[in-house]
């Protein structure tokens, strides 16, 4: 089963708000979710960004493939840098 790393939105009509999701390639983008890793509401400013590190660490490391709005989520908040310097550590 392939797994991505994407967006599932939640919020109302013009008040966006999205939680960072675990789901199965296939699934719809709103569909059924494996595990829910963090959120992310761009309505506040600054943007509120919650990931949970240790999650997304693990589900990257089995091989999820993050979108790519994601990827620059992670890259904001420093899960990524971490993941590519564990990678490149191995």
């Amino acid at each position: 089963m392939a797994t991505k790393i994407r967006l599932k939105r939640i919020g109302a009509k013009k008040a966006p708000f999205y939680r960072l999701v675990v789901a199965d390639s296939r699934a719809p983008r709103d569909g059924r979710v494996i595990e829910e890793i963090g959120y992310y509401n761009p309505v506040k400013q600054p943007a509120e960004i919650k990931v949970d590190e240790e999650k997304a660490l693990r589900w990257l490391g089995t091989g999820a493939q993050p979108s790519e709005t994601v990827r620059a989520l992670l890259k904001k908040v420093g899960v990524w840098q971490k993941f590519q310097s564990a990678r490149e550590a191995r």
